[in-house]
């Protein structure tokens, strides 16, 4: 993704002479707020924060109720850590307790099932995901609104995820599973926290309510703001900043240039704008197959007149292929890791229910996004 960003970017400089106006026109709030965040939920991934809902999982035995739980600790989770870190957490998760336990023919629908519940949950909150975040800066309307905007299709997918893992136990409803000992130590990671890293725990928290203020009250303060945080960390955790996804950073400032040129250039942006005008919900769904949803947002959005049409396109996208949204492909790769082999079996598993899913909620989707407009 960052090579076809990169490529993008100087094609469009070929195609625009660079100037400053093109650096005025990158969204530099945005790549600092995601800056932020993605630097703070890597803390929350190394203090391992959430523990008490991985212990928590490794006691459940119905393998429905399992299910449930750990599909829905996703949906939650997502709308506040993003969908790739929920995914990051509770997958590995996943796939320890229902191997240790023989019941791997379950791992990839339930691996589908969380892979949606990241992409629909994750889909309420303006920071779910770096598309919201960077669609939710632009749009003007406050957090409550955003967040009306999006909650039928939110309660809809959550409704349908249910359906889905019932009649994925509707044979046999009370299935249980037993882990040993070793595999449930093993399911949680760390028994415990460290208690020499509480003051970081407090900090990553701290910081997290502060990234999520700054999103939602759209102060001017962010970049005495981005500073800031930039040095509690540096003085509390510097370590932490080597983690932070500067591959993702990169890319969405790749494809920024790559918009903003294009653009400048009044023969393509009036080509763009007659096109994607009033069809933004089939363009977002479209070109995200192409170069994923958190860059189809940037390069349509200047060409957009519906933002909710692009936003539900978008936010809709990874439902239809692995490349459609980040968050899959990081689900690819946390499985084939485990099972090298299998790679294409998840690719046919994925595809089949995750189309299931696409075809019940892209036609309610598109008329809500035609009705309920920002």
């Amino acid at each position: 993704m960052l090579t076809v960003a990169v490529v993008a970017a100087v094609i469009a400089l070929v195609i625009t002479s660079p100037s400053m106006a093109l650096l005025e026109d990158i969204d530099w709030k945005t790549l600092c707020t995601l800056f932020m965040m993605l630097t703070v939920l890597e803390g929350f991934k190394q203090e391992n924060l959430f523990l008490p809902f991985l212990k928590f999982a490794g006691k459940l035995g119905s393998l429905r109720s399992l299910s449930f739980f750990l599909v829905f600790c996703v949906f939650f989770s997502s709308m506040f850590v993003t969908n790739d870190v929920s995914l990051i957490i509770f997958v590995p998760l996943t796939i320890i307790l229902f191997r240790g336990g023989n019941k791997e023919k379950y791992i990839l629908p339930l691996l589908t099932f969380e892979n949606i519940a990241a992409i629909r949950g994750s889909l309420l909150m303006p920071f779910g995901s770096p598309q919201n975040l960077f669609l939710y800066g632009q749009s003007g309307t406050s957090a409550w609104q955003f967040m009306l905007h999006m909650l039928p299709l939110c309660a809809m997918s959550a409704l349908l995820l249910s359906v889905f893992i019932c009649i994925l136990y509707r044979k046999n409803s009370k299935e249980t599973l037993e882990v040993s000992a070793d595999k449930k130590s093993a399911s949680a990671g760390n028994d415990s926290w460290n208690p020499s890293r509480k003051l970081q725990r407090v900090i990553y928290l701290a910081l997290f309510l502060v990234i999520v203020t700054t999103i939602v009250t759209r102060t001017s303060l962010w970049p005495y703001i981005t500073a800031a945080v930039t040095l509690v960390i540096l003085l509390a955790d510097r370590k932490i900043l080597l983690k932070t996804d500067y591959v993702l950073l990169l890319t969405f400032f790749c494809f920024f240039v790559f918009s903003s040129s294009i653009t400048a250039n009044e023969k393509i942006s009036g080509f763009l704008t007659s096109a994607v005008a009033g069809n933004e919900y089939w363009w977002g769904i479209g070109l995200s197959q192409i170069i994923s949803n958190v860059p189809a947002s940037i390069v349509l959005y200047p060409f957009t007149t519906n933002l909710a049409g692009l936003l539900y396109g978008v936010d809709t996208a990874g439902l239809c292929s692995i490349i459609g949204s980040l968050a899959s492909v990081i689900n690819y790769r946390i499985y084939v890791r485990d099972y090298p082999g299998n790679g294409k079996k998840f690719i046919k598993v994925f595809t089949l229910l995750s189309w299931a899913f696409f075809i019940i909620v892209v036609i309610p989707g598109f008329f809500i996004s035609r009705y309920w407009l920002f």
